[in-house]
């Protein structure tokens, strides 16, 4: 997946909410795994920079993205981190050797992969027998009151689209995720939920960093509206929702996961 704009989806939704979750992702990373560590999906380097403070020195770690324009975000954000290796791929097709990685992760990127069996079948592939994969998903929209906000106000400006608003928070079923696991070649999957508080937050930065800062900008401008109209509704809404400053929550789950042997 693409971003307009990584820059505005880094500086006002990552503080808003990701890093909270990127750090409690990084958290249940093994510092020292059996092997070397890749990311997929790194996005803007959120997960990666807590993930290489959490591992062991000795230990690689890899970092990919589809996105070219977003990969190159992420490597100069964390340019004075001389400790990761920065590589542009599809998680469905990577370009890494069997069994070459003791630990795979991804924050919040499974749900936006085309065919999410073959991106964790790869990610199977890359990992070593013993190797750990380790992902977050959002919880259903309705526990994340600014995505739910921000759908309902997209919904009524471009109408059109509204299918695709709610992709990122259609993967909390903890049954058909053990199902998606299974026919990747995983098994001993452990799911946790866990929610994080947004505090005080300015209710128009985390409009800007929805629209800005995600594909919603190019479908916004496509259909004739002004990015400043969809921001200044989204800022509105955002306000009525949980005031401003915003104060609300996140949900989401984490996954472990042990390749069938």
């Amino acid at each position: 997946m693409t971003f307009a704009g990584p820059q505005y989806y880094d500086a006002y939704l990552g503080p808003a909410w990701f890093d909270a979750h990127a750090a409690e992702l990084a958290r249940r990373l093994p510092r020292q795994p059996s092997g070397d560590v890749l990311e997929i999906a790194c996005g803007t380097g959120l997960l990666t920079r807590h993930a290489r403070e959490r591992l062991d020195p000795a230990r690689r770690l890899v970092a990919s993205d589809v996105s070219a324009p977003m990969l190159d975000y992420a490597r100069n954000k964390l340019r004075e981190r001389k400790d990761i290796d920065w590589h542009e791929a599809d998680a469905s097709r990577l370009p890494f050797a069997d069994a070459a990685f003791g630990a795979v992760i991804c924050g919040f990127g499974v749900m936006f992969f085309p065919d999410r069996v073959a991106a964790l079948r790869e990610a199977r592939r890359v990992l070593m027998e013993n190797g750990l994969l380790l992902f977050s998903v959002w919880d259903r929209i309705e526990h994340h009151l600014p995505a739910a906000v921000n759908a309902q106000v997209m919904r009524s400006l471009i109408p059109t689209e509204a299918p695709g608003f709610e992709v990122p928070f259609q993967m909390y079923e903890t049954e058909g995720l053990r199902k998606l696991l299974k026919a990747a070649g995983f098994a001993e999957v452990r799911m946790e939920t866990k929610r994080f508080p947004i505090k005080d937050a300015d209710p128009r930065k985390i409009a800007i960093g929805q629209v800005r800062g995600t594909h919603r900008s190019a479908l916004i401008e496509k259909a004739g509206i002004p990015l400043e109209t969809a921001i200044d509704k989204v800022a509105q809404a955002l306000a009525d929702a949980g005031g401003n400053p915003y104060n609300g929550h996140t949900t989401a789950l984490y996954i472990e996961a042990r390749p069938l042997s």
